[in-house]
């Protein structure tokens, strides 16, 4: 009787799952390092926040987890599938920034008391962004985000952070004080110059440049990415990996600087500025139609405030 009442407990809470909520099919990036691809759609109900690219690397004596996704569950179908794989336990988390839909998921991390490890730069964005803890909420059931809070990593650092395991180390960098966010960093598996870029790249789909990017830091980070020659590339968005997979947000991010300055050096009203901005080499992106028009003007009103 305890025992049925307790499942059903848990089970009203959210807490166990009769099936996975997420269909997780991790693919082999390199030697002991695998990675799921989220979807390319912004967070919807269908995809239960699922966007973004979240990774294992083993180190030999245990796993670091780059990007715990967007909710607790999320994190410990991930975190179980990693474990189970590979008989070895979860040393750390990385969260390479602030969004809700790699953050979310460090609630898992930290309710077992595993460090949570970002940019010291994290915790002002999330001061500062509160709207952006809002729509993965909104989009779920109480019983899919059971268990989800907004936790604030507990292992902080500035320029760069190592993880030394038995059989490799994984490196933390800080590229540039700003790129898409002020708390954007790069993990680094030397050994087999594997890069995870998380928001400094996107591949597949069109990239968000907001009101708290800055396009100096951004190609900053993205030349020394290019510079470090990594072997493999994996972005934050998107399945494209290889060791060019920096370039097409390279490409997109001088494009849109060169056009959207030009237009407002010739004092192009913002109402007539995708008059004089081509994109249409993206247009291959998804979101890139709807996206490119935003991008343009967000980064318009920044030359407009400098």
């Amino acid at each position: 009787m305890i025992r049925t009442l307790v499942a059903t407990l848990l089970l009203a809470a959210g807490i166990v799952h009769a099936n996975p909520l997420y269909d997780l099919k991790p693919v082999k990036v390199a030697e002991g390092i695998y990675c799921s691809i989220g979807d390319l759609n912004p967070p919807t109900k269908a995809n239960k926040g699922n966007v973004n690219n979240t990774c294992w690397i083993d180190l030999g004596d245990g796993l670091v987890i780059v990007d715990p996704g967007p909710t607790y569950e999320f994190a410990k179908e991930f975190a179980e599938m990693a474990t189970k794989r590979t008989g070895k336990p979860i040393k750390a988390a990385v969260v390479t920034n602030y969004h809700d839909d790699r953050l979310y998921g460090a609630s898992y991390y930290a309710a077992r008391h595993i460090p949570v490890i970002a940019h010291k730069s994290i915790v002002e964005d999330i001061k500062n962004n509160p709207g952006k803890f809002r729509r993965i909420p909104r989009l779920l059931s109480k019983a899919e985000f059971a268990g989800t809070k907004l936790v604030t990593p507990d292992t902080l650092f500035d320029k760069e952070y190592t993880i030394k395991g038995s059989k490799r180390m994984v490196k933390l960098l800080k590229l540039s004080p700003v790129s898409e966010e002020h708390s954007d960093i790069v993990v680094w598996v030397p050994d087999v110059k594997f890069l995870f870029a998380g928001n400094i790249l996107f591949n597949d789909r069109a990239l968000n440049y907001t009101k708290n990017s800055d396009m100096k830091g951004w190609l900053e980070a993205l030349h020394k990415i290019a510079a470090m020659k990594p072997a493999i590339v994996l972005g934050g968005h998107g399945g494209t990996m290889g060791p060019d997979a920096y370039k097409t947000t390279l490409e997109y991010l001088q494009s849109l600087q060169k056009q959207v300055k030009t237009a407002y050096d010739n004092d192009v009203d913002m109402s007539e500025l995708m008059e004089h901005v081509d994109l249409s080499k993206f247009r291959h992106l998804k979101h890139a139609e709807e996206l490119n028009r935003h991008n343009a003007n967000d980064y318009y009103e920044q030359l407009d405030w400098e």
